[in-house]
This record gives C-alpha cells, sequence and structure tokens, in this order.
C-alpha cells in the first residue's frame, strides 16, 4: 500500500454514468474516499457499498466524496448501482491502472479490500488495509470528522 502523507497518485476514470472525473479537480474542494472492492454485488461488496450509501448525507456534510473502485467493468457497475440504488460513483478500473497506481493487490482479478483517504490538499491522510465491511463507511467518517475538528 502506499504510506499516509505522500500525494495521492492523480488519475482521470469514467464513473457509472459515464461521466469522467479527474482526481486533482478536488484538490481544495474536498475529501477523497477511495475504496477498492473485489466485485459488484457480492455480500461483503454490497454490504460494504451501502454503508457508504446510507452514510452519504454526512460524507457530504463533511465535503468528502466517495468513489468505490473494482475491475469490474460500466455495465456491471450500473446494474450494482441501480440494484442498491448507490448514489455515489463507481469508478471503472478494467485495465486495473488505479489498482496499479494505489499498490492494491490484485488476486485472480479480484482487488484486496483497502481504503485511501485523501484531504483537500491531495495527500493520502489515512490508509485501512484491513476493512471490516459492516461498520467501514462509518469508520471512515470517524476519522474524517476527527481530522477536519483537528484542523
Amino acid at each position: 500500500m502506499l504510506p499516509e502523507g505522500i500525494p495521492a497518485p492523480d488519475f482521470t476514470a469514467t464513473t457509472t454514468d459515464g461521466t469522467v472525473v479527474t482526481l486533482s479537480s478536488f484538490h481544495g474542494l474536498k475529501n477523497v474516499v477511495l475504496f477498492f472492492y473485489p466485485e459488484d454485488d457480492t455480500p461483503g461488496c454490497t454490504r460494504e457499498a451501502c454503508g457508504f450509501r446510507d452514510a452519504k448525507p454526512e460524507y457530504d456534510a463533511s465535503d468528502t466524496a466517495i468513489f468505490g473502485i473494482s475491475l469490474d467493468d460500466q455495465t456491471a457497475h450500473q446494474a450494482f448501482t441501480h440494484k442498491y440504488n448507490l448514489n455515489f460513483p463507481l469508478l471503472v478500473d478494467t485495465d486495473g491502472a488505479i489498482c496499479a497506481a494505489y499498490q492494491v493487490p490484485i488476486n485472480n482479478r479480484w482487488p484486496k479490500r483497502v481504503t485511501y483517504l485523501i484531504n483537500k490538499q491531495g495527500a493520502i491522510s489515512k490508509v485501512w488495509e484491513q476493512v471490516h465491511v459492516a461498520a467501514h463507511a462509518v469508520e471512515v467518517l470517524e476519522e474524517i470528522l476527527a481530522t477536519t475538528t483537528n484542523e
């Protein structure tokens, strides 16, 4: 994994709805959560994504954008988003370029479950290498709130 405190690698990616986003466009404006997960519409991945979905109002209030990343294609992301009413974008990384930039291990085409919190200055402020899907969205939000309280 990449260490905390370094600049987050920039990337440009297509989202669930076909919008193109560039990480650096959030610098100075929003924190960014990048949560890497193995596969759309599997039990653990669904639980994790729905946790972020349910906490999204609090993420919005803390000026934080959420992006989920797997190696699934846009069609799979769209089906997953529709089925579970996900209210944040999933990023298409079928070639694994974002996973590689963030040194996320891939095993049998499944990225390891890892989360990066990137602060408004564009630096990695926290890395979760061990993710417990049930409470993860709340855990990340608590870190954001603690960090912004201390600024």
